[in-house]
Parts: structure tokens; sequence; C-alpha cells
């Protein structure tokens, strides 16, 4: 069992920067692969970055490429993803995500076994 809690979501305004943290708890030698999705009204659940816990690879959504950086801190069991460059389209629930598999493409939701509550992120235009 892992346990994930998301924080720093908020209103920002169009071009500017917000960093979202995820802490894990539990049985979290159990997780391989740390991922971040987001979902806005109306639309699945889309995969945004993800990062090898142990190696440290790091797998990027065309959409947010340049833009984001996902980076994890072992020590202190948190992931974080930096965002930049904010656009309105950037506007949804974000959620951390932990799994226990590793050759799978990352970027499936489906594949992942623990999820966050999520924190909603607002960009303004």
């Amino acid at each position: 069992q892992v346990r994930l809690v998301e924080y720093g979501g908020r209103l920002v305004q169009a071009g500017g920067s917000l960093r979202l943290s995820c802490v894990a708890s539990g049985r979290t030698f159990t997780s391989y692969v740390m991922g971040w999705f987001r979902q806005a009204p109306g639309k699945e659940r889309e995969f945004v970055a993800a990062i090898q816990w142990r190696g440290g690879s790091v797998a990027y959504a065309d959409s947010v490429k340049g833009r984001f950086t996902i980076s994890r801190d072992n020590g202190e069991n948190t992931v974080y993803l930096q965002m930049n460059s904010l656009k309105p389209e950037d506007t949804a629930v974000y959620y951390c995500a932990a799994r226990e598999t590793y050759g799978i493409r990352w970027s499936d939701p489906r594949t992942y076994d623990y999820w966050g509550q999520g924190t909603q992120v607002t960009v303004s235009s």
C-alpha cells in the first residue's frame, strides 16, 4: 500500500510558474515509476511526465516538453513537477501516481497502481 499526497495547486496567470509536490508514504520500495497526470472536465486523464524512482530516467508529454520538469528527492520520498510558461490549456486537476512495474509504457494511466487525490491548477488568461 502506497499513499500519495499532492501539494501546490493554485490559481496562476498565464506565463507564470508553479511547483507541485507529491509526497509518498507506505510501501514506497515497491514503486518503480512515479508519474504526473492531469484531467480537465469532460476529458480523459492525460499523461504529463514520469520518472524512474531509483534510476532517474524521465519522460514527458509533447504538450509540456520544454516547459515542465519532473524531479525527485529520494531522501524525502517526494516527486516534483516544476511548471513554467503556463498556458490556460494547462488548467486541470493534477494527479500524482505510482506503479510497481517498469517496462510498460509510462504514459498509460491504466498501468499505475496508486493515485493521489489531485490538486487543482487554474491558469487565467
